[in-house]
């Protein structure tokens, strides 16, 4: 993990992150274990809870920065579980789809699991209006989920609606990452709107920086095929433009969802020749500027400089 957003009180608190985990998931009904325990084993970049954990520490540490990294990593876990099953989808974090190995209706039942344990730790915390944020970090998150479907049935294509779907699947649990820490801290409103301004900011730059490297990124560091979100009749902001400035030839490829052979590499060619990627990199560099702006209530720390140095590591994934 980068020096620039990496502390060793947060690195200690993920370590414990993970054995608390693991005891939070525990189930004497077979199938259910055998989910979680690739969850767990699995692992992940744990971005969630390393957004609570250092909100945590920038506010001069709070108490439930762990039932609220281990309940924004478990929400963000049990939408994993539906939407692999939603999507059709081979593999997650380079295993087999938990779908796939039990079947379906057990894979939803056990993001079913989640949700109960992500209340029960909502519950310790005994704040209602951490309740209440996740509630409507849950609705957001269904809404973009749903939405994102139907811009690609009806062919919605939009900007708004673009930013629609990426506020809810992805910027509202980031914001109820950094928003819940402030809650729990009892944080005055100014520093409350700075850590959910962060969230939001950083969850829009986060997911556009992913959507951008769909398309544009290389594919041995990515680790997997590039154009998969075209082929599911995703449109990104990045083909939303593409679509605007050549919309036969980008409409007919949308259409078909590139099943024919060359089209994402015409898709990548014209972006970089129309300097539509380059303007999609500015996009992005945009909104994490903005993201670390909206510290600047917070009173200097290493927790907040590791905060701007994790929305300014998403420039340094563009390249």
């Amino acid at each position: 993990m980068n020096a620039q957003y990496s502390l060793p009180a947060i690195e200690a608190s993920l370590t414990d992150f993970e054995v608390r985990l693991g005891a939070i998931l525990k189930s004497d009904v077979e199938f259910i274990q055998l989910i979680e325990d690739d969850l767990v084993s699995a692992g992940g970049k744990r971005i969630r809870p390393r957004l609570a954990f250092l909100a945590s520490a920038a506010l001069g540490g709070v108490p439930g920065d762990m039932e609220l990294a281990l309940a924004v990593e478990l929400l963000h876990s049990a939408t994993l579980l539906h939407d692999d099953l939603v999507d059709d989808a081979e593999t997650r974090r380079g295993r087999e789809a938990a779908f796939r190995k039990y079947g379906n209706a057990v894979s939803v039942l056990s993001g079913d699991y989640l949700l109960s344990r992500v209340l029960y730790l909502l519950a310790r915390t005994g704040r209602v209006e951490l309740v209440e944020l996740f509630a409507e970090a849950a609705r957001r998150l269904a809404e973009g989920e749903v939405l994102q479907f139907q811009v690609a049935a009806y062919q919605e294509y939009s900007e708004e609606n673009y930013f629609r779907v990426i506020e809810g699947k992805t910027a509202a649990l980031m914001t109820a990452a950094t928003e819940g820490a402030a809650i729990l801290g009892g944080a005055e409103e100014g520093l409350r709107e700075a850590l959910r301004g962060f969230g939001r900011y950083y969850g829009l730059a986060f997911q556009m920086r992913d959507d951008y490297l769909d398309l544009m990124g290389d594919e041995s560091r990515l680790g997997k095929p590039v154009g998969g979100d075209v082929r599911e009749g995703k449109v990104t902001l990045l083909t939303l433009w593409l679509l605007r400035r050549f919309p036969d030839e980008v409409g007919a490829v949308l259409l078909r969802r590139a099943a024919n052979a060359g089209d994402v590499e015409r898709l990548r060619l014209m972006a970089e020749e129309s300097g539509v990627a380059r303007d999609m990199v500015a996009e992005i560099e945009k909104y994490v500027r903005k993201a670390v702006d909206s510290l600047h209530p917070l009173a200097d720390s290493e927790a907040k400089r590791a905060l701007e140095g994790l929305a300014l590591a998403e420039l340094q994934r563009l390249q």
